[in-house]
This record gives structure tokens, C-alpha cells and sequence, in this order.
């Protein structure tokens, strides 16, 4: 009896090991090698396109997530000469503070004004004298709002001078309508900024073409000129997470436009270049101890343009640069945003526009999404702006 209770548990433990090592290999050795092989599968884990929040969410009426007086349209990106039909984006414009109050009677957006606290909040004055002067001759031109005229007193406003555009890149997952971007859409709105935020192809209602990072630069570059050829007003290109690698790109291969060019660059949460990222991001946590770690991640992605290089990219372009970054960041690690702030100081012309890292202590808990509520961030903002608006490198 006691012999065969030992074979028994012998054959218990044999099958153990072997279920084990047969997850061992289907986790650690097959998954890392379909990974290398497939490029859909590591697009699809860098854009995150699959995952969606909120639910429900009608990117057509961004009023319902509290940013009245923003207009929703669609901007077409052709790849090439010959792409007849180009890639649909979803685009957003959200008017400064100091011009929906003004204009509050026009949009009709005056109950939304009144039951908003943030309106009677003091905020920065923008353009407010050339508001005053120029308010008649808009009212009489558009007495109302309607949408056969929407987009012409939008971009009416855009032009008038004065003002300043901010073109925000969003991170990975989610829409252009998620809960920490539309804080900072709010945050941008009262310092008297226009905002122009859109979702790269494969995102929300762009159309489903799947992401490259030379498709999502090219989606920022044509949101950018669509802004440029609006207005000269100066442009400020905002990215976060994921958005600081296309930022970085796209500043790159607008460096040689000069006077055209954005006035600045804000960077929150940056990373060095994807090769970093993906080693210290949480999901490599699992993986990135294996021997054939580089072999099946990192350089895959590399030699398929999935790269990001902020690294380089951030010595290519003049603009002044201002980085801010949380302690507690668990999704891009504060030190990448600090070392990417060293490589941009060492590596960049001193006659080009200066380099600022804001650090933000982990006690505070803003970690990855939500600087927007750090209390001193406006003034940050504000004092970046007004430093570098009208300056060009």
C-alpha cells in the first residue's frame, strides 16, 4: 500500500512539473516569439487601441462631459499622393475662457456659463483688448451660432489677434474625451487658450486604420497645419505619455519651418524612447528578466518603426522645452522623464531655447494622469507661454 501511495504521488508530481513547464513555455518562450513575429501584436500592445473609456461616450457632443462651446469636426490625412480617400480624424476646438464669455449669448451657451464656478474664477487675460474692440463688428457678422456657421466663427475666433494655441497629443487607450484630458482641456480653457485635441487613426471615431508612429506623426502634422494656415497665432504643442514621443517627432520634422514653427513644447510624463519604456513598463514586469528579453521585445519593435526616439528627437528641434514629471509615475518611471531633461540639456545647441524640468513629489499621488491638478501648474504653464510666445529660435 504504502508503495503504491508513493508511485501515486510520484505520478502527481511528475504531471505538476510537467503542466508548469508546459505554461512556463507557452508564457515565457511561445508568447515572447509570437510577439517578435507578429507586428500587429506589438502595435496593438503600444496604441492600446482596444481599450475604450468612458462607455457611452458621444465624442460628437462634448458638451456632455462639461466642454460647452467646443467644436467637433473631422480633418482628412493623406499618406501619400496617392490615397485618394486619406484617414478621417476626429478633431476637437475648445475656445478660451475670456472668448465664450463674451460671446456666451452667440453660442448660447449662457446657462452653461452661469452654473459653471470656473468662469467666475479669476483667470489669466489673454487677449481681452482685442476681444473688446473686435466683439461688435463679430456679433453683427454672427448672431448666432448655428451649424451652417459654426465653423467660420471658430476659426474666426482662432484668427483674432493675441491669442495662443495649444495642440495636445494625447497617450494610448481611451479618446480624446477621457476624464484626466478633459481636466486639462479646463485647465488650458482658463488660462484663455485654444485647444485643439484630436484622436490619432485606430482611436474613437477616427477611422480604424491600424497605427504606425509615422501614421500618428502624420496625424499631428496635419492637425498642426490645419491650426498653422488658420491662424499666426503662436501654436504650443502639448503631448503626454505617449503624445511626448509623437510631439518630440513631429517638432523634429517641422524644425526647419522657423517662423511657422511651434513656439514651445510641454512634455508631461515623458519617456527616453519606447526601448526604455517597454523594459520598465508594469506589463514587462513578468518578462523582462528573460534572457531572450531584447531578442522578442524591444528589438522587434525597433527594427518595425516602432520607436519614439524622444531622445534623439529632442536635439533636432529648437523650440524651448518644458518637462513636468511625477515621482510616483508607475507608468513611465520619473527617471526616464529626468534623464530624456539631461540628454535635451547636454545635446542641444545653446543658442537654442532653454530646457525646464518640473519634478512633483510622490507624497502628492498626481502619478501618471494627473498633473493637471497640481495647484502651481497654470503659473507654470502661464509664465512658459508668455516667456516664449513671441520668441523664435
Amino acid at each position: 500500500m504504502l508503495f503504491t501511495r508513493r508511485r501515486q504521488l510520484k505520478r502527481v508530481g511528475l504531471r505538476s512539473l510537467q503542466a508548469c513547464l508546459l505554461v512556463f513555455f507557452l508564457i515565457f518562450v511561445m508568447l515572447p516569439l509570437i510577439f517578435r513575429y507578429s507586428v500587429t501584436l506589438q502595435r496593438g500592445i503600444l496604441f492600446l487601441t482596444f481599450i475604450k473609456y468612458p462607455k457611452g461616450l458621444d465624442l460628437t457632443r462634448p458638451e456632455s462631459i462639461g466642454l460647452y462651446a467646443t467644436r467637433n469636426f473631422y480633418i482628412t490625412v493623406k499618406d501619400h499622393d496617392e490615397d485618394e480617400d486619406g484617414v478621417r480624424l476626429g478633431v476637437w476646438h475648445v475656445l478660451p475662457s475670456n472668448a465664450v464669455r463674451r460671446f456666451k449669448r452667440e453660442l448660447r451657451v449662457e446657462e452653461e456659463v452661469a452654473q459653471d464656478p470656473e468662469q467666475h474664477q479669476e483667470s489669466s487675460p489673454g487677449n481681452e483688448q482685442e476681444l473688446k474692440e473686435l466683439a461688435p463688428a463679430i456679433r453683427s457678422e454672427f448672431p448666432a451660432v448655428v451649424p451652417e456657421n459654426e465653423q467660420l466663427f471658430y476659426e474666426r475666433l482662432l484668427r483674432m489677434p493675441g491669442g495662443t494655441v495649444v495642440l495636445y497629443l494625447h497617450g494610448n487607450t481611451a479618446t480624446r474625451g477621457s476624464g484626466h484630458r478633459s481636466e486639462v482641456y479646463k485647465l488650458l480653457r482658463k488660462l484663455n487658450y485654444h485647444v485643439f485635441s484630436f484622436d490619432y487613426r485606430g482611436y474613437a471615431d477616427s477611422d480604424p486604420v491600424p497605427p504606425t508612429e509615422e501614421g500618428v506623426v502624420r496625424d499631428a502634422l496635419m492637425v498642426f497645419e490645419y491650426i498653422a494656415n488658420t491662424t499666426s497665432n503662436p501654436i504650443v504643442v502639448w503631448g503626454h505619455s505617449l503624445g511626448t514621443g509623437v510631439a518630440t517627432h513631429l517638432c523634429a520634422k517641422l524644425a526647419s519651418l522657423r517662423e511657422r514653427a511651434p513656439r514651445g513644447v510641454i512634455l508631461e510624463s515623458p519617456f527616453t524612447n519606447i526601448r526604455d519604456e517597454i523594459r520598465l513598463h508594469p506589463f514587462a514586469k513578468l518578462f523582462k528578466h528573460l534572457p531572450w528579453f531584447d531578442f522578442t521585445i524591444s528589438t522587434p519593435m525597433y527594427t518595425n518603426r516602432l520607436r519614439f526616439e524622444s531622445d534623439v528627437h529632442v536635439q533636432e528641434f529648437h523650440q524651448p522645452i518644458m518637462i513636468i514629471h511625477a515621482e510616483d509615475d508607475v507608468v513611465v518611471p520619473f527617471h526616464l522623464g529626468y534623464r530624456l531633461y539631461r540628454i535635451a540639456l547636454d545635446g542641444r545647441n545653446r543658442s537654442w531655447g532653454p530646457v525646464e524640468f518640473h519634478r512633483f513629489g510622490a507624497s502628492l499621488k498626481y502619478g501618471h494622469k494627473y498633473l493637471c491638478r497640481a495647484p502651481e501648474l497654470p503659473g507654470l504653464i502661464q509664465k512658459f507661454v508668455e516667456n516664449y510666445r513671441d520668441a523664435v529660435y
